[in-house]
């Protein structure tokens, strides 16, 4: 093994002790014991990420939590419950929870979990600090959260929000195989890009690397939310248009 895959993994350790440290939403029953599908949001927080970009993502998270169709979609599900953990990260090592596990069951817990991201999620302020793009890393973390998820989910979901290509850390398609191995289901939404050295297809990208690609985030990722928690059957290969 390489120093370089060395030091990617011990990054990723450190990194899933920063989540373990976090404490439990209060207001939510924290811990389920069955929920219809447990999600991590894994947005990207890196250099790239502006002030417009880190709106978009924050909002496009807050209104679909408060939307009356993922509303219908949680109350609609066989437990009439999901779970969600919202984090931040940029390159190997740097992450941040917003929202540690969380049961969501109705619309109250759902507008308390908006109302947490919206307060502490990221504003797009010093992007010079940010970090490089690690696709992979927010794919591992996701998926140790998912492993040490403290209760049983009928689907188990990774949803990366990026505006970029994996610049850093280990191969992205390295850690989504490990994922849907797992039997994890690995959605992506891009936010939209044009600055030099960034493909021009990045939707196409996630759909080759990572799995899923959207224009319009706002209402993508509410309909991808909303598809996630009614869908019957899991899949490892859907992608969100």
């Amino acid at each position: 093994m390489s120093h370089a895959t060395l030091r990617s993994l011990r990054s990723l350790v450190s990194g899933v002790c920063l989540l373990a440290a976090t404490v439990p939403f209060p207001g939510a029953r924290a811990w389920a014991n069955d929920v219809d599908a447990a999600i991590v949001f894994a947005v990207d927080k890196s250099a790239s990420i502006n002030i417009e970009r880190a709106t978009l993502q924050r909002q496009g998270h807050v209104g679909a939590l408060r939307s009356k169709e993922v509303a219908y979609a949680i109350a609609g599900g066989l437990v009439g419950c999901i779970a969600i953990t919202y984090i931040q990260w940029s390159s190997v090592g740097r992450l941040q929870t917003v929202l540690p596990w969380t049961t969501i069951c109705d619309s109250g817990q759902a507008a308390a979990a908006a109302s947490t991201i919206d307060r502490a999620g990221d504003t797009g302020q010093g992007r010079s600090s940010r970090g490089r793009t690690s696709l992979s890393f927010a794919i591992d973390v996701s998926g140790q959260l998912l492993d040490r998820f403290p209760g049983t989910a009928r689907k188990n979901i990774i949803d990366v929000s990026s505006n970029g290509t994996n610049n850093d850390g280990l191969p992205v398609t390295e850690s989504r195989r490990r994922a849907v191995a797992k039997g994890y289901i690995i959605n992506a939404i891009a936010v939209e890009r044009t600055e030099p050295g960034i493909t021009t297809d990045l939707p196409g990208y996630f759909r080759e690397n990572v799995i899923g690609g959207a224009a319009d985030y706002s209402v993508a990722i509410r309909r991808k939310l909303v598809l996630e928690i009614s869908s019957a059957t899991p899949s490892n290969d859907r992608t969100t248009r």
